[in-house]
C-alpha cells in the first residue's frame, strides 16, 4: 500500500473535521477520488494533515509528529499563503518573511531526505485575491520562486498552481474560483487537483 501524505494549511484541510474519511471537501479528496475510481490505484491510502491558519513555522512545529513519524510514500505540501496574508490582514503580528520562510522550508525538506525514502512533491502557493495585481498577489512571488528553487534543490516535483490560478485568471473566464479570495470553492479545487495530477503523473505511475 502507498501512503500519500498532503500537509498545509486550511485549503488542506477543507472540511477535513467533519469528515469520516477524514480526507475533507477540497483539492486532496477530488485527487483521493481519481485515484480511487479513474487511476484505479486501489492499494493506497492518503492522510489529510491540513491545520487551518498554518505557516511554514507551524508546520515546523508539527513536522516529526505529523510528516516524518508516519513516513509517507508520497509527501505533498503546500504552505505559503498565510506567510504572506499575514502580513496584509495582521501585521502586528510577528511576520515571516522570504528568508526565514527559506531557511525553514529548506530545513524541513533536508529532514525529510534524511530520514524518509518519501518522493516530494511542493505545491506553489496559490493566490489572494482573484486580482492578478493584488498586493497579495504580488507579494507571493518571492515565495513561489523559493518553492520553485527548494523543488531543484531537492529534486521535487513541483506543482505550478500559482501558475495555474494566473493563467485562469488572467483568462477572464468570468467564473470565480475561490469563495473569499483564497479559500476554493469546488471549481477552485479542482483545479488545484487537476494541476496536481498533471504535475504528479510520472510519480504516481511509477508508484
Amino acid at each position: 500500500m502507498k501512503h500519500i501524505l498532503f500537509i498545509g494549511d486550511s485549503i488542506t484541510e477543507s472540511g477535513k473535521q467533519g469528515d469520516l474519511d477524514n480526507i475533507g471537501n477540497g483539492y486532496v479528496r477530488i485527487i483521493h477520488d481519481y485515484l480511487k475510481t479513474v487511476h484505479l490505484t486501489e492499494q493506497i491510502k492518503i492522510t489529510n494533515k491540513g491545520i487551518s491558519g498554518n505557516r511554514i513555522s507551524d508546520l515546523a512545529a508539527r513536522w516529526r509528529e505529523d510528516v516524518l513519524e508516519l513516513n509517507p510514500d508520497i509527501l505533498s505540501i503546500s504552505i505559503g499563503i498565510n506567510d504572506v496574508w499575514r502580513q496584509i490582514d495582521n501585521p502586528q503580528m510577528k511576520q515571516i518573511h522570504p528568508a526565514e520562510f527559506e531557511m525553514i522550508y529548506n530545513d524541513l525538506l533536508t529532514q525529510v531526505r534524511s530520514k524518509t525514502d518519501a518522493s516530494i512533491v511542493l505545491m506553489e502557493p496559490t493566490i489572494i485575491e482573484e486580482d492578478v495585481h493584488s498586493q497579495g498577489n504580488k507579494k507571493l512571488v518571492e515565495y513561489v520562486e523559493i518553492v520553485n528553487g527548494l523543488a531543484e534543490k531537492f529534486e521535487a516535483i513541483v506543482v505550478p498552481s500559482h501558475l495555474a490560478f494566473l493563467g485562469y485568471l488572467n483568462a477572464d473566464r468570468n467564473y470565480n474560483v475561490t469563495i473569499d479570495g483564497v479559500h476554493m470553492n469546488s471549481a477552485g479545487n479542482m483545479l488545484m487537483a487537476a494541476t496536481w495530477l498533471e504535475a504528479a503523473k510520472g510519480l504516481l505511475d511509477k508508484q
